[in-house]
């Protein structure tokens, strides 16, 4: 009973330790990541199996169009080929590997079944070396053959996953040491065992230092790799899981914004920092929708809303500018500000007219199917802004602040007294008029007008 018991702690015992081996050569800090960025990486890993089978494919070909080309130095009468077994035996593995790629049905044992190939096909052919050409065993550890190895190795750091480049390592360690073990194991083995190097270049004599050599620079180069291995891996996850947040970031900011603030450096994105830039400021409201929150369901609320952005958000972005926060019903945006534009006034003035068109045309649209269609007002002015991050260390936003920005706001809001739907200032009209935006009789001027919020009377211009 004892041992028994002792048999099936050991037997998942062993089971551990493989999931413990899988884990570690497949990423076991995957489990650490979200399922959309594992997804990311999978696909990944995919086209680094349908990669390696491409260039398995390639080192078959190469190896086969040389030998076909090349010279044959073995006997005449050799009754034994083995380069030929041995490339249709690993072109054969290497279609069937290529095969599991596609279909992503790659698994662990399988990769390592596929490394093991690699590293026994090669040791096969070297080994047949000593028949093909009728000499002692030891006559193999010559062959030059061996430098393939490192290919095989290189090879399986094409997938990120170091455990695979250390096992590529050390099986073929052991293959050559099982090579070196044959050779000595035979009739007249020790007897040819020499620490002459010159003996041991030039005749089939072993030098046990010169074999050793040879692994311990298979067991070192395995090992580096296996290093950049890892470091490329960590890389890999970071930049996926980097960019999969940039993309998301993207759906809470404008694409400018989440640009911005992604390929920032630390520094400009401190609580504190900005920096000063000519630009627009738009702001753009719904009339009445407080009347209309307090009627509608939330359901009818939140649509007529996604309705309005579905409009105005495209319209914004075809004249370049940018989105920096959704104030309810209200929109604040920006030209020229997140990124330098030498025609910000002239975009922002054509955008206020087309985003009173296009939401005067949703709202008629809205009227004939007998549902409240509010009306707008845009208000829009120009200056210097700064740009910069807002918050503190836990939780920052992106903010464009300034005269314009709060001159903007009430322009806006003055629109109602004017009776109008968008408002400028002259001064704005001006600079949009010298940066190519064309005079038009629908501008129509308002002279030293009072604002709400503004000390000075204020020269306005109507633009719809």
């Amino acid at each position: 009973m004892n041992a028994v018991a002792v048999a099936r702690r050991g037997g998942a015992s062993l089971r551990d330790a493989w999931r413990e081996l899988a884990r570690w050569l497949s990423s076991a800090e995957l489990a650490r990541l979200p399922d959309h960025v594992r997804g990311a990486i999978a696909a990944q890993a995919r086209a680094n199996e349908i990669l390696t089978g491409w260039v398995q494919a390639g080192l078959v070909s190469a190896f086969a169009l040389l030998y076909a080309v090349s010279r044959k130095t073995y006997p005449a009468d050799a009754v034994f080929h083995p380069v030929p077994w041995a490339l249709g035996i690993y072109g054969a593995f290497t279609v069937w590997r290529l095969y599991r790629a596609y279909q992503d049905r790659m698994t662990h044992a399988m990769r390592l079944a596929s490394t093991a190939v690699d590293v026994g096909v090669l040791m096969v052919t070297i080994w047949s070396f000593h028949i093909q050409y009728g000499q002692p065993a030891a006559f193999y550890l010559k062959a030059p053959t061996l430098l393939y190895i490192f290919i095989f190795i290189a090879l399986r750091a094409l997938s990120p996953a170091p455990g695979y480049v250390l096992f590529a390592g050390v099986a073929a360690a052991a293959g050559w040491l099982a090579l070196l073990g044959y050779a000595l194991a035979g009739p007249g083995g020790m007897a040819l065992i020499t620490r002459d190097y010159v003996a041991y270049m030039t005749s089939a004599r072993v030098l046990i230092g010169g074999e050793l050599d040879k692994v311990l620079s298979i067991l070192v180069v395995a090992a580096l790799l296996a290093v950049a291995a890892a470091r490329a891996r960590a890389l890999l996850h970071r930049a996926v899981a980097e960019g999969a947040a940039a993309g998301r970031l993207a759906r809470f900011f404008s694409p400018e914004i989440a640009a911005t603030i992604v390929g920032a450096e630390e520094a400009a994105l401190r609580p504190g920092e900005g920096r000063q830039t000519e630009a627009a400021a738009m702001f753009v409201d719904l009339r009445g929708f407080t009347r209309l929150a307090g009627e509608l369901a939330p359901g009818e609320l939140v649509r007529l809303l996604g309705e309005y952005q579905a409009i105005a958000v495209p319209v914004i972005r075809a004249h370049r500018g940018t989105v920096i926060t959704y104030l309810g019903d209200g929109i604040m945006v920006t030209f020229g500000a997140v990124r330098s534009s030498a025609t910000h006034a002239a975009d922002a003035i054509a955008a206020a007219g087309a985003l009173v068109d296009a939401l005067e045309a949703w709202a008629a649209e809205r009227r004939g199917r007998g549902l409240p269609a509010p009306g707008v007002g845009v208000g829009v002015e120009v200056g210097t802004v700064t740009c910069g991050a807002i918050g503190d260390a836990a939780r920052l936003e992106y903010a464009v602040i300034g005269d314009p920005v709060n001159r903007a706001a009430k322009l806006q809001n003055h629109t109602k007294a004017e009776g109008v739907r968008a408002l400028t200032t002259a001064g704005a009209f001006r600079c949009a008029v010298e940066q190519g935006f064309p005079a038009s009789p629908s501008a129509v001027p308002r002279p030293q007008r009072s604002v709400a919020g503004v000390a000075a009377p204020v020269d306005l211009v109507v633009l719809r």
